[in-house]
């Protein structure tokens, strides 16, 4: 257990430096073209050699490292460490040379003097807020909360370090799956059945957000997009029940998942709102299983906001498959990878202490 949870922290920057590729390959909107270029200069995936220049992780590892760094402080959920997160994501904002920081996040992060650490953590309620920044810097979340009695600390933790920037529940929600599906990674719960669950915990979500009562009124107004969304695509799937094996088009080649990934996001450039990051991210799961190659091709390598998605969907990779099929090439030089693999070896001590004390270690 412990190597995947170094896997899921390690190869979420993988994929965010493979999508990411310096720019070339975040911005090029043809799936197509990101594939040729892939083949003429490496011949596939297993050649790629992930180093710095050419290969620096963007504004998404950065924040994931700020997301896990905080939880490493083993500060107890509320607003302790809620104002931990503000302060790491604001030492974060200060490393985005070069990372193509997200709208959102550099907004949010002008607020740099100590006297505004708190206004940071309560960011105004927008409906600008729907991106994937939130979605793609939670899913350490779920390493440190990973059992079901955990929930509602994954909820509370993913909600709130999600609307310091997104303050609104296509944005926060997003969070909020990132963080449940890689607890349902660790737990080994089914992929298929992975949906299904995030539906069902969707409800208690609102229940926090009740509890809190902050933005109330806001969020139910916008609620539906996101439920609505995620419904259409696990009815798509055949997934709705949770039991059912999910069912993919025949033929679902390099244009079709482009094209396909266009249809389910918000303005047109797949996985780059709340609800389509993970959204993406879970249909290549689906569709690959334990082919990190296949993966690759489905999550990392398409026209859409694909370092996002990589990041998302690499880390429920490693937090399920560990590092079984990929090629050392692929991580061996990547940058920040001591500090992935020390957070990932304290979020694993951390939630294993845990069940030691409640008699639940594996």
């Amino acid at each position: 257990m412990l190597a995947r949870y170094r896997a899921s922290m390690v190869l979420s920057g993988v994929g965010d430096a493979i999508g990411y590729a310096s720019g070339q390959w975040e911005f090029e909107y043809n799936g197509e073209v990101i594939h040729k270029e892939l083949h003429n200069k490496y011949g596939d995936i297993s050649r790629l050699e992930v180093k710095l220049p050419e290969w620096v992780v963007s504004d998404d590892t950065v924040l994931h490292l700020a997301t896990a760094e905080a939880l490493m402080t083993n500060k107890p959920v509320g607003e302790e460490l809620f104002l931990e997160i503000a302060a790491q994501y604001i030492r974060g904002a200060r490393d985005m040379s070069g990372r193509a920081p997200g709208m959102q996040m550099q907004g949010s992060s002008s607020f740099q003097k100590p006297l505004y650490l708190y206004l940071f953590s309560l960011f105004c309620y927008s409906n600008s807020g729907g991106g994937c920044g939130a979605a793609m810097r939670a899913m350490c979340v779920g390493l440190r909360y990973p059992r079901p009695e955990q929930l509602q600390d994954l909820i509370s933790v993913s909600v709130e370090a999600g609307r310091m920037t997104h303050n609104c529940p296509t944005g926060f929600l997003g969070s909020v799956a990132s963080a449940l599906f890689t607890s349902f990674a660790v737990q080994e719960i089914p992929v298929k059945s992975w949906g299904f669950k995030l539906m069902e915990a969707l409800p208690q979500v609102m229940e926090y957000l009740t509890s809190v009562g902050r933005d109330v009124e806001q969020n139910r107004s916008e609620w539906d997009y996101f439920l609505n969304a995620w419904s259409q695509y696990l009815k798509l799937r055949n997934i709705s029940d949770g039991e059912s094996q999910p069912i993919f088009p025949e033929k679902y080649g390099i244009k079709e998942r482009d094209d396909f990934y266009k249809s389910v996001s918000f303005g047109g450039w797949g996985g780059a709102s709340g609800h389509d990051a993970p959204m993406i991210a879970y249909d290549a799961l689906l569709a690959a299983g334990d082919s990190w190659e296949k993966f690759c091709d489905h999550c990392i390598l398409h026209g859409g906001d694909n370092d996002s998605t990589g990041a998302i969907g690499c880390a429920w990779w490693g937090a399920l498959y560990g590092m079984d099929g990929v090629p050392e090439c692929n991580y061996k030089s990547l940058e920040y990878r001591d500090r992935m693999e020390k957070a990932g070896e304290r979020l694993y001590q951390l939630s294993h202490e845990s069940c030691v004390a409640d008699g639940k270690a594996d």
